[in-house]
């Protein structure tokens, strides 16, 4: 399918991690840097605490998981109002995973995106883990990227106490939602 319309994203990033002598050995700058988009807030940035960076700074691989965890949230949300399932809450505790190879280059083997989601009622339940997949498809950034995107949502009803019924395939047990 064509593209219909298309976005562009600029940002500048800027090195910060000049200690004097610049790259003058592997162990004499910093990775520090920042990131700059228009009226947005600096992104303070390092490399992973692996590769020598500030592990209270957002690496690149952080940022990665985040935009796949963020732009799944969206889509799901966006679809949810569509679909009249009221969700009440939303977090998810994603992780990705990156190997590196025996050159010191890498590449991200998966992300797995465990969202928690409180819907207001479990007459909603099918459809909302149902509408988890077709947040999956529609995600920008997991269309873009070349290892797979899994899911592993929990979806509880406002009043706990209600039984939920087994959705075996949707996630957790099945894990379905993988792009590759």
């Amino acid at each position: 399918m064509g593209a219909v319309r298309a976005h562009n994203y600029a940002v500048s990033v800027t090195w910060t991690g000049n200690q004097g002598t610049g790259t003058s050995g592997y162990r004499a700058y910093s990775r520090d840097h920042e990131v700059f988009a228009d009226g947005l807030t600096t992104m303070l940035g390092s490399s992973d605490p692996a590769f020598r960076g500030d592990r209270t700074r957002w690496n690149p691989e952080l940022e990665l998981t985040a935009a796949l965890s963020q732009c799944h949230m969206l889509w799901y949300l966006h679809l949810c109002s569509e679909a009249g399932v009221v969700v009440l809450s939303y977090s998810d505790n994603a992780v990705g995973t990156m190997e590196e190879t025996a050159n010191g280059s890498g590449r991200f083997t998966e992300v797995v995106l465990r969202p928690q989601v409180t819907i207001a009622n479990a007459r909603m339940l099918e459809p909302a883990y149902r509408l988890h997949a077709q947040a999956h498809e529609k995600c920008f950034i997991a269309n873009s990227v070349n290892f797979p995107v899994r899911h592993e949502p929990a979806i509880e009803t406002e009043n706990p106490a209600l039984v939920q019924p087994d959705y075996r395939g949707y996630g957790r047990y099945g894990g379905y939602g993988t792009s590759e």
